[in-house]
């Protein structure tokens, strides 16, 4: 390789370190991927809202909400290019620890607002519900 050859190939690089240990860069194709799965992922949704296909409201609203977690799952694959060998795996480790936490006070605020609601609330007089 000539020195003229040898410098060509490194200005194309524009300092970008492509090795294991650098940043994860995707590639047009990748986000072309994310982002055709990302509007696959957008419509389906807005498609069940708006064409009331499945039989309950509830239905709809658990298929919006896995939909919505497969997107969070694409996003961070393909746009964030999260994956267990990235920085040595402390990114996965990072959003495991994180995902538990969001767990943790989800499950416990509506625990806490369920026993609220079923310890405080006073039962309503069967005379109230007729009146006018």
């Amino acid at each position: 390789m000539s020195a003229a050859s040898h410098d060509a190939h490194d200005a194309h690089d524009h300092g970008h370190d492509h090795h294991d240990g650098g940043a994860a860069h995707g590639t047009l194709k990748d986000y072309v991927i994310g982002f055709v799965l990302a509007v696959i992922l957008t419509a389906i949704p807005f498609w069940l809202v708006m064409a009331d296909v499945l039989p309950t409201h509830q239905m709809t609203a658990v298929a919006v909400m896995g939909l919505a977690a497969i997107q969070v799952v694409v996003h961070m694959i393909y746009f964030l290019h999260m994956n267990p060998r990235s920085e040595g795996g402390w990114t996965m480790l990072a959003l495991v620890f994180t995902l538990i936490v969001v767990v943790i006070a989800l499950a416990g605020s509506l625990w806490v607002m369920h026993n609220l609601d079923t310890h405080m609330m006073a039962p309503m007089p069967h005379d109230m519900r007729q009146a006018p």
